[in-house]
């Protein structure tokens, strides 16, 4: 056995934070997950840097922010991309494999893995390869016909992922997770003594929300809804009532029973549910064949997701618009490492999906990664509770969510909307499920302003210089990254550098 840990690195696709069952969500079972947060450490303020796929698993895999590495939407011509924790990896003596859902631009991660396992010809592939191994897998079953995780066969509409549920027709063994499962474990079988990455990525519980038996009778169509999913919406942002209007209108697609909005969501909740049990059975499957192999003691495990979703919070169907709401901004995040990272510690502080890249690399005891953006959260794994930033934010190109203490603001300049100001704010501790936005209170002013200026002071401080004058001492700038102490040092000492 190698000397070096091993990382299994767990990424979902679309997990609200609240519905673990160990977060004390009354009704999703997750108890493989629950077992996990019990050997390790669950961050309860882990914070999304994007709400969209691509730019968010961007920034973990680069230890990046999107505002750096540049890429903010799901598709587009990967130019100029930040190395990746693939390739740090794997110079570091590291076998690398991803299998699942890659939803990163072509071309960046599959040069540096010696197994690559997608499961979409056409996210993971290029167009000229006309079937995933999962699609072959299938086939040689006779049952691709059936594959109903992207699209379902009974709809007209091709090409858009329906947000009505209904059961798989395929068994739990041939379902996307299933299969994610059973390659996750034959890489752990056929390990050896090489220390390993492994990517394990299953693309739900985004829709399409068809979970396979018994994850679909475990759940019911008279589910409740949380308590905002009916909330009054006029203080909201003019997309999100776009949005909800548009649903509850019936332009979205029914396919199975009554097509009323009302019975829509609800079928909705129930596959949603589904396939976070779903896909928490596929974990636990994964981490029994981790211990069977001997290696559970020397591998960290990590579960995370690129960013949440609503469940049906202000009767929504999906995660768009995704960052109007703490339900899309804040992920479940858990870190595992027996005898190594604290055992069932709960921990409140703010870490960002930047942090895993640069934490990642203290822990197997490799170098620094260039121009990483994230912090090291050792300290925090290892039982500290000193706080890594003052602040958690998440961005698309011009709005902005910050998370700071019990205060989350979303910023929106000027001219986005027809109607102006447009903003948000909450306060979580004593509005969970944002009911209450106190944007436009005046007895709110000085929090805003706090906010307002922690956001300015972050994208001040982390943007990504090219070129500067003057630049920093050379022995202060952390790898291109200007901070504010050596910045000071350079104006107290009349120091100029050119690049």
């Amino acid at each position: 056995m190698s000397s070096k840990p091993n990382i299994l690195y767990i990424i979902s696709d679309q997990h609200n934070a609240k519905c673990l069952g160990v977060a004390g969500h009354p009704i999703v079972k997750t108890p493989n997950l629950d077992r996990l947060s019990e050997t390790g450490v669950r961050f309860t303020h882990a914070i999304t840097q994007s709400p969209i796929c691509t730019p968010s698993r961007i920034c973990y895999l680069s230890g990046q922010y999107a505002h750096n590495h540049g890429y903010f939407g799901l598709r587009g011509t990967p130019v100029g991309m930040p190395p990746s924790l693939f390739e740090h990896v794997k110079t570091h003596g590291y076998r690398t494999a991803h299998i699942g859902k890659n939803h990163t631009p072509l071309g960046w991660i599959e040069p540096h893995c010696d197994v690559y396992l997608g499961d979409s010809a056409e996210e993971d592939y290029p167009s000229d390869i006309a079937m995933s191994p999962y699609d072959r897998y299938l086939q040689s079953k006779g049952i691709l016909e059936d594959r109903d995780d992207v699209e379902y066969p009974e709809q007209t509409k091709k090409d858009a992922q329906s947000k009505d549920a209904r059961c798989s027709r395929l068994d739990y063994a041939d379902s996307v997770e299933g299969w994610c499962a059973m390659e996750a474990r034959r890489f752990i079988e056929q390990s050896g003594d090489t220390p390993w990455f492994m990517q394990l990525s299953f693309p739900r519980p985004h829709q399409v929300y068809s979970p396979s038996e018994p994850f679909w009778s475990m759940y019911s169509d008279d589910l409740p809804m949380p308590p905002n999913a009916d909330a009054d919406l006029s203080l909201k942002a003019p997309h999100l009532r776009k949005m909800r209007e548009a649903q509850e209108n019936g332009s979205e697609e029914s396919l199975f029973g009554d097509p009323s909005y009302e019975a829509l969501r609800r079928r909705k909740l129930r596959g949603y549910y589904g396939l976070i049990s779903q896909t928490d059975h596929a974990i636990g499957e994964v981490l029994d064949a981790l211990s069977a192999s001997g290696q559970h003691e020397n591998t960290i495990v990590i579960y995370t997701t690129d960013h949440g979703e609503y469940a049906c919070e202000f009767g929504l169907l999906e995660k768009s618009p995704g960052i109007c709401s703490d339900a899309v901004t804040r992920i479940p995040h858990i870190w595992s490492w027996p005898g190594r990272i604290e055992a069932g510690r709960v921990c409140e502080q703010i870490v960002e999906t930047v942090d895993m890249a640069p934490t990642l690399c203290t822990l197997i005891g490799a170098p620094s990664m260039p121009c990483v953006d994230g912090k090291d959260m050792t300290p925090l794994l290892k039982g500290g509770d000193t706080p890594l930033r003052r602040a958690g934010v998440t961005e698309h190109p011009w709005s902005k969510s910050v998370r700071k203490g019990p205060w989350r603001m979303v910023y929106y300049p000027d001219g986005m909307f027809d109607e102006s100001p447009v903003g948000e704010l909450y306060n979580l501790d004593d509005d969970p499920w944002e009911m209450n936005n106190l944007f436009h209170e005046p007895a709110f002013a000085h929090v805003l302003a706090d906010l307002r200026s922690e956001l300015l002071e972050w994208i001040i401080t982390t943007q990504r210089l090219r070129t500067s004058h003057p630049r920093p001492p050379a022995a202060q700038c952390n790898d291109g990254k200007y901070s504010a102490q050596s910045l000071r040092a350079c104006v107290d000492t009349g120091q100029v550098y050119y690049l």
